[in-house]
């Protein structure tokens, strides 16, 4: 009995991982700007700040806000692709799989924890809506998997 819930559990997780790393693999986010070396000297107290260290500063504050809205939207459409893996995953877990209990459970549970990812990077993007909008699909997927895998089930 405990091996079947560590097998079910070790299922899910392979399986948020697989839809994790499948989407980092295929869709690459924006990289983050390298800090200037020329920075990384220590200006004393009683010196100013060079013309040419201004620029740079100022060049990697913009690269810095570029990168930071690029990474917003990169993890808005990663909320969106994980999402949508996790609803596949969810809906062969109840209809092809439900035969085969153990696999399906885990299978089931594995969809439940993308949409836990799906959520969390759907959080990290600048939409108040869209983060409201993903819980709400999460919500609606916890309800219909309640009412299908419980309720349902013993009717």
């Amino acid at each position: 009995m405990v091996i079947k819930f560590i097998y079910t559990l070790f299922l899910a997780l392979i399986i948020a991982f697989f839809v994790g790393l499948g989407i980092d693999a295929f869709y690459e986010g924006p990289k983050a700007p390298e800090y200037p070396s020329a920075l990384n000297i220590d200006i004393k107290s009683d010196c100013l700040e060079t013309a040419e260290h201004r620029a740079l500063r100022e060049n990697f504050d913009q690269e810095q806000k570029e990168y930071m809205e690029a990474e917003k939207i990169y993890s808005r459409n990663v909320s969106i692709i994980s999402l949508v893996a996790a609803i596949l995953i969810l809906i062969l877990s109840l209809t092809l799989l439900s035969k085969i209990k153990m696999i399906a459970d885990g299978i089931l549970l594995g969809g439940v924890f993308t949409t836990i990812y799906s959520i969390g990077r759907g959080l990290m993007s600048d939409s108040s809506q869209f983060r409201f909008l993903i819980v709400t699909i999460g919500l609606v997927i916890a309800l219909v998997l309640g009412y299908i895998k419980f309720i349902r089930a013993k009717e």
